[in-house]
């Protein structure tokens, strides 16, 4: 004997099923990483600060630092398992821009390094070029209207 669902009743079986987030701790944990990551950023800016480097120095030395650190730590597995943990605290910083970057390539390696990441590396940067240079002339023109 076969009962069909109302869309309604399917919409209620569903959500009865589905297990409910736990929003608070959630926002927790990726407030602390997120903190965290921020927390090294700043360490390293301190750390280049007293190395007497100018500030454009500074700000570019802990960009590309942190950068790297990310992209280790996603070749080395662990970036994921923070990411798992923390959610959006592991994304936002510019360390999951890092991961975002990494992660794909580290699929196509398997197919080898020639014909896996290096036929494949526009349709991985792909994406990520596209709305940074997107953002960057749309933030430009804005700067453009308003600003000058």
């Amino acid at each position: 004997m076969k009962t069909t669902m109302s869309p309604y009743e399917y919409e209620q079986f569903i959500k009865d099923k589905l297990p409910k987030p736990r929003l608070f701790s959630n926002c927790i944990k990726a407030f602390v990483v997120g903190g965290l990551i921020c927390d090294v950023g700043q360490l390293i800016t301190n750390i280049l600060k007293g190395m007497s480097l100018s500030k454009d120095e500074v700000s570019a030395g802990t960009a590309i630092i942190l950068v790297f650190l990310g992209a280790l730590l996603t070749g080395l597995g662990i970036y994921d398992r923070i990411g798992r943990f923390a959610g959006a605290g592991s994304i936002v910083p510019i360390t999951g821009f890092s991961n975002s970057i990494v992660s794909p390539a580290m699929e196509f390696k398997r197919e080898g390094y020639i014909f896996g990441v290096g036929a494949r590396m526009f349709v991985v940067a792909g994406p990520v070029l596209v709305y940074g240079i997107s953002t960057s002339v749309l933030v430009g023109i804005i700067h453009f209207l308003f600003f000058s």
